[in-house]
């Protein structure tokens, strides 16, 4: 019969002990997260950061605001803009976009609608380009527009991560 000494065993399992607690350290610590300029709610991954800059939607001159996470190189992220009338909201979107598609120098290898009566023109789409894959959720309410982006390398995006934080997003 073999002997196991207790000062093996407690090691053995001050081990075993250690590597079940790395096993169960979360990649994602996720928080509710609203936007500091714009009514909405999403789940980030991690501590987010806001900025804001202009930008042309397509001639349209607007401050966007920037709200992202970054997770083991996989940006989580929601861009806001406000238009100075409602009808200009839907073309707003389209621009954003195609300037997100643009911006990867990929293609849209899918795109949906979504039904959503709270958030006109909701849809989403997934592109890849240049070994990079984006997944993204675009909507509009009266005169704000919103993006919210997951993209990183195609194969470091957590289906499951961006599914949470794509059906987390509630526009205002």
């Amino acid at each position: 019969m073999a002997f196991i000494s207790l000062s093996l065993l407690r090691k053995t399992l001050f081990l075993a002990s250690l590597a079940w607690l790395q096993a169960c350290t979360p990649t994602y610590n996720w928080r509710e997260t609203r936007g500091p300029d714009a009514s909405y709610a999403v789940l980030m991954p991690a501590k987010p950061s806001s900025h804001s800059r202009p930008v042309d939607l397509d001639g349209l001159k607007v401050t966007m605001t920037m709200t992202a996470a970054e997770v083991d190189g996989v940006t989580f992220a929601v861009g806001t803009a406000e238009v100075p009338e409602a009808a200009q909201a839907g073309p707003a979107l389209v621009a954003m976009k195609t300037a997100m598609v643009r911006n990867l120098g990929g293609t849209i290898k899918q795109e949906r609608q979504l039904a959503a009566p709270a958030a006109p023109g909701t849809s989403e789409i997934e592109v890849t380009g240049q070994g990079r894959l984006m997944l993204a959720r675009f909507a509009f309410r009266d005169r704000r527009v919103y993006q919210a982006v997951v993209v990183g390398k195609e194969k470091e995006v957590s289906r499951e991560a961006a599914d949470t934080f794509l059906t987390s997003f509630k526009p205002g």
